[in-house]
């Protein structure tokens, strides 16, 4: 496609579509997000979902850095499991306060304790027993 032919059409489907950064349901029930990406019929692509995850990957990271003074400072295996931990999004990530505390004062074994001890374990069940160990030892499995 010519590029003037894709400038015209996104002029016409923004006024059409408009410019969601939330997936909506459209008028017939799919779910759809960007300038009108039916995600129900179509869903993304390989290379779309390796973008969203480096753009994830790189937010939680910048979030992490910027929101807790020590963890520039923990090993790479620590950083990755917090990262992980992170995609639930950083106000979840937040409510593990003690945890937090725990990573703070290097009381690792404690800080796995308190992933374990927490809703999101019952939620996700070998995920947070992963991520704890991980936070635990500084070994990645």
């Amino acid at each position: 496609m010519l590029a003037d032919m894709k400038l015209r059409l996104r002029s016409l489907l923004l006024q059409h579509e408009g410019y969601k950064m939330r997936p909506y349901t459209d008028t017939k029930g799919n779910i759809t997000i960007g300038i009108g990406r039916n995600l129900t019929e179509r869903g993304v692509m390989p290379t779309e979902i390796d973008q969203f995850f480096n753009n994830d990957a790189d937010y939680f990271f910048h979030q992490l850095s910027i929101t807790y003074h020590w963890y520039p400072y923990l090993d790479t295996p620590r950083q990755i499991a917090l990262i992980d931990l992170s995609f639930a999004g950083m106000k979840t990530f937040a409510g593990f306060r003690n945890m937090i505390a725990a990573l703070e004062d290097k009381n690792y074994a404690q800080a796995a304790n308190e992933i374990l001890n927490s809703r999101y374990a019952k939620e996700v069940g070998r995920r947070a027993t992963d991520l704890a160990d991980i936070i635990r030892t500084g070994v990645l499995p």
